[in-house]
């Protein structure tokens, strides 16, 4: 990943990192695993596809609307240098 992403990005990761991918992280990442090899993940999934997908509609919403994303549309302010 580091071959691809600007300086800023690298340093972030390496100095701030392991702040986010720590043991308590790796726990989730492990209950999440488990989740999609017993097929709990893809039967959500079927399931919210076939109901019309309402709580994915407002997950996404939601996070469509956090400021985040408006960095890079075209009415965000431009970055300076």
């Amino acid at each position: 990943m580091h071959r691809y992403i600007s300086e800023t990005a690298k340093y972030g990761d390496l100095t701030r990192g392991p702040r986010i991918v720590n043991a308590a992280t790796k726990k989730e990442m492990k209950k999440i695993l488990k989740e999609v090899q017993t097929a709990r993940f893809a039967r959500q999934w079927i399931r919210e596809n076939k109901t019309g997908r309402k709580k994915y509609d407002a997950l996404m919403k939601k996070d469509l609307a956090h400021p985040i994303e408006k960095v890079g549309t075209d009415s965000a302010p431009a970055c300076p240098g």
